[in-house]
């Protein structure tokens, strides 16, 4: 009995890369795979890290991702115990505007200041909210609209998440 808990100690070790069936629930992980043997996918950035919500005893293990998500993964598939390290990652002061586009990060222009044929906000005298009518929702680029309860996400795509 001692030999056996001195083994799961040693599995359960932070930085440990195993199954997720051989994990317990409330373990804090990371690096997880979507298919078995395919390499980490998930839960890679800085300071990051999930939680096994339900026991790994069926085939699939319930997950919840840094997202608020909770995702069924399969017990076969491996991840590493523990967070990603450097968490103030994300916290960091750019100092310049030209930091920002080392990132890779372009400069973001509002819709009122384009002209008509750019965004459905451009154009009028002055400052005139979307495009003089101020009846009108605000509307993406292409014309969509991105408040008032739209939806967005496809009825398919919500009936795959709920297990």
């Amino acid at each position: 009995m001692m030999r056996q808990m001195a083994h799961l100690d040693i599995n359960s070790q932070i930085g440990s890369f195993m199954p997720l069936a051989a994990m317990r629930i409330g373990t804090i992980i990371h690096n997880i795979e979507v298919n078995p043997g395919q390499g980490g996918k998930l839960v890679r950035a800085a300071g990051t890290s999930a939680k096994i919500l339900k026991e790994p005893t069926s085939r699939y293990c319930l997950v919840r991702l840094p997202s608020g998500d909770e995702k069924l993964i399969d017990t076969r598939c491996r991840t590493t115990i523990g967070t990603v390290s450097n968490p103030s990652h994300g916290a960091k002061k750019l100092r310049k505007a030209g930091q920002s586009r080392w990132l890779g990060r372009r400069p973001v222009v509002r819709g009122v200041a384009m002209n008509p044929v750019d965004h459905p906000h451009g154009g009028g005298e002055g400052r005139s909210k979307s495009s003089g009518n101020h009846g009108r929702c605000s509307l993406t680029p292409w014309g969509k609209p991105c408040k008032s309860g739209y939806k967005t996400a496809s009825p398919k795509k919500k009936k795959k998440l709920s297990p």
